[in-house]
């Protein structure tokens, strides 16, 4: 038996193969990208409209550059803002919408995605009973978790968590021009 047939021939099978299978991935990558996109951009419309259901419309607002804030929108009727932050969590990333009113006061929260500890890091991201302690909270400094509003028992980290993003949201929407 000859060289190639013990030792090239099984390589350039194995690169065929991975080759074949790349540009598989890569043509049903270029195909369900923008399904997903815009599955995701959907999302987070309808969670925007869910915060402030009295919005007819939403801009996007350009130049604010916060740590840990993806998007920051107005509603075009002036009913209020809508940013989208995250922190770090126990199992991951904590992604949070917060809605504040033009009275510089948060309106409500909603935790959009999280993959807390069920039972115990999931009682503060899937809560909206303790979300809606953020209601109705100044807008204008940072929130001190403890006194501000309480911690979850049990999930402190979490906590933390929400609450890191709710002040990174607040710290944006503070320099909203």
């Amino acid at each position: 038996m000859s060289n190639w047939n013990r030792v090239f021939k099984p390589i350039v099978v194995l690169v065929v193969i991975c080759i074949i299978v790349t540009g598989a991935l890569a043509a049903t990558n270029k195909v369900t990208k923008p399904i997903i996109d815009e599955a995701i951009r959907v999302a987070q419309e309808q969670a925007r409209k869910e915060l402030l259901p009295d919005a007819d419309n939403f801009t996007k607002v350009e130049g604010v550059a916060v740590e840990n804030v993806s998007d920051i929108y107005t509603a075009d009727n002036g009913v209020g803002t809508v940013i989208t932050c995250s922190a770090k969590g126990y199992g991951g990333t904590v992604t949070v919408m917060v809605a504040f009113n033009p009275d510089d006061t948060i309106k409500q929260i909603k935790v959009t995605e999280a993959a807390e500890t069920k039972g115990i890091g999931s009682n503060v991201t899937e809560n909206s009973e303790y979300q809606a302690n953020y209601s109705g909270l100044p807008a204008t400094q940072a929130l001190v978790l403890g006194t501000d509003v309480d911690a979850y028992s049990g999930a402190t980290i979490s906590s933390r968590a929400v609450n890191n993003a709710v002040n990174s949201a607040i710290d944006a929407y503070n320099q909203i021009p």
